[in-house]
């Protein structure tokens, strides 16, 4: 079908297995896909999920961290 992809091929344009892709269509976190009969067709334009486990946010170890470094380096300029 023109525009479209099955779950194979976008398993191996994603890098991912057939069956995660399975999960995404599932669990409804691509749009525009299209039930034919018992396959799926999913647009080719559409962008892979991204993985809602990996927050891009800092986390608060990091913020720690950083707020340490930070106060670190204020006290060496201050000369205290």
């Amino acid at each position: 079908m023109k525009g479209y992809l099955s779950i194979r091929e976008t398993s191996y344009k994603w890098n991912v297995s057939e069956r995660r892709v399975n999960q995404y269509v599932t669990e409804g976190r691509i749009p525009g896909v299209e039930r034919f009969g018992k396959s799926w067709a999913i647009p080719e334009d559409v962008k892979k999920p991204t993985d809602p486990r990996k927050d891009h946010s800092l986390t608060k170890s990091k913020e720690r961290k950083m707020r340490r470094v930070a106060h670190e380096t204020q006290s060496q300029i201050d000369g205290d």
